[in-house]
């Protein structure tokens, strides 16, 4: 991949149009960065996650933006090539715009190429100040881990009409507010696949069907190192590999060539 240039969102975007799949991981630190970055994968998450992997939690909602903040320095160090999104933790953007503005704006300075954020409706204006004001947002919908309580735990979303028109019209309104990518946890394969469609920006699915832009996966939970019971829709992509290296590329060559996800696998 010596000729590989830095990704950019004009390409992400143009991957989507012409139907080319993303490859996304999850992401926490420099060493990681360098080998997902060799291995060829799209987009690095670092992901509020790292309260479950890395920290021993029961949840994201107690990582901080500090947190946030260190590990995105830690895998900027690590990357030459791949676009690099960065969570809003739980209680940074919840506020106020302005405040949301001051968290995205701090891990931009840290590294990170675009920001994400969780849910849609009442996160519409707040993704219109922040996208207005130039930094990139990733809006996720569908199961939001940051409100899991409210959602009544790991449930597939939108699986009857009502829930179906919300995801449908919450994404219409984020992309019309600046969103420049969707991400989709546990919803049906068929409404990730018909909303992909319809879109204008890239959107990743993770346990939302083969049907969306790309992929991804907690890179933990793909190498099958993160303890106890993982969510149906995981593959281990380390069974019968060598190397991490050559797991990775497995998950990558998975993705691009469209043999995984399985559409019919969407919930824990």
């Amino acid at each position: 991949m010596t000729d590989r240039k830095p990704m950019t969102l004009p390409r992400l975007a143009q991957m989507h149009a012409s139907g080319e799949k993303i490859a996304m991981l999850t992401c926490y630190d420099a060493a990681f960065a360098s080998l997902l970055d060799e291995a060829g994968v799209d987009i690095l998450l670092i992901g509020d996650s790292l309260g479950n992997v890395l920290q021993g939690r029961g949840s994201t909602a107690p990582v901080s933006l500090d947190d946030m903040l260190y590990h995105t320095t830690c895998v900027r160090r690590g990357v030459k090539y791949a676009w690099v999104v960065a969570d809003l933790p739980f209680d940074s953007y919840h506020v106020s715009k302005e405040e949301a503005w001051k968290s995205a704006a701090a891990l931009v300075k840290a590294g990170a190429h675009m920001v994400k954020l969780e849910g849609g409706g009442w996160t519409t204006e707040t993704v219109r100040f922040i996208a207005e004001r130039g930094i990139p947002v990733c809006c996720h919908l569908g199961f939001t881990p940051q409100t899991v309580t409210s959602l009544g735990g790991f449930r597939v979303q939108g699986r009857d009409e009502a829930g179906a028109a919300r995801i449908k019209a919450e994404s219409m309104a984020l992309v019309e507010a600046g969103a420049a990518m969707l991400l989709y946890e546990m919803v049906p394969a068929v409404l990730a696949a018909d909303i992909t469609a319809a879109s204008p920006v890239p959107v990743i699915g993770i346990g939302a069907g083969v049907g969306c832009s790309g992929q991804v996966l907690v890179l933990h939970d793909m190498l099958n190192i993160t303890p106890g019971r993982k969510p149906r829709f995981v593959k281990d992509f380390m069974a019968g590999q060598g190397s991490i290296l050559a797991g990775v590329k497995a998950y990558v060559d998975g993705v691009k060539a469209g043999t995984f996800p399985v559409d019919a696998v969407h919930g824990f």
